[in-house]
């Protein structure tokens, strides 16, 4: 559990998801069109997550501005962390609170936690293998861990955030 920063402009536009400059620079009490605008947002989100296939029991996202908070119960580790990825890359959202479980079986060993990272300009995957695991030959790893949210080695952009899973 815990609260995940991502870059609100950056990331998956979801149609008619909010405008991340479309709020007032001053605090203002949420008018029932922000709190429609967060419910719809929600329901796209947790549609989002659906339709990529992640395994989540109980799936529950609740917007409130820019922070998307989840509960449910991911079939393992790496669904939790792919779940978070998937809904704080999207445009709009710029923190996800994290309330899911995770299902133990009783005879598997509990799954180490990965990395979070931000890709920044210029990154490839190649690089960010060499950065983290010492060998730039170590790209699918990275790819792997983040599907089905990435489809393509060359298609990653600034302001990303991957998983970066230990590697034994």
């Amino acid at each position: 559990m815990g609260l995940f920063s991502f870059l609100k402009n950056a990331g998956t536009a979801l149609f008619g998801g909010k405008k991340a400059d479309a709020k007032p620079a001053a605090p203002a009490a949420p008018s029932a069109l922000d709190q429609l605008e967060d419910a719809q947002l929600a329901l796209r989100l947790t549609n989002h997550v659906v339709s990529l296939g992640l395994k989540v029991e109980n799936l529950n996202i609740v917007v409130d501005d820019d922070k998307a908070t989840i509960t449910g119960t991911a079939a393992s580790q790496s669904e939790k962390e792919k779940v978070i990825l998937a809904v704080g890359n999207v445009a709009g959202i710029a923190s996800v609170d994290d309330w899911m479980t995770v299902a133990v079986a009783e005879e598997a060993a509990p799954e180490a936690e990965a990395v979070f990272y931000t890709v920044e300009k210029g990154d490839t995957l190649s690089k960010i293998a060499k950065e983290h695991y010492g060998n730039a030959n170590k790209y699918p790893v990275i790819f792997e861990a983040n599907k089905p949210m990435l489809k393509d080695v060359d298609k990653i952009y600034p302001g990303q955030v991957l998983r970066i899973p230990p590697i034994a």
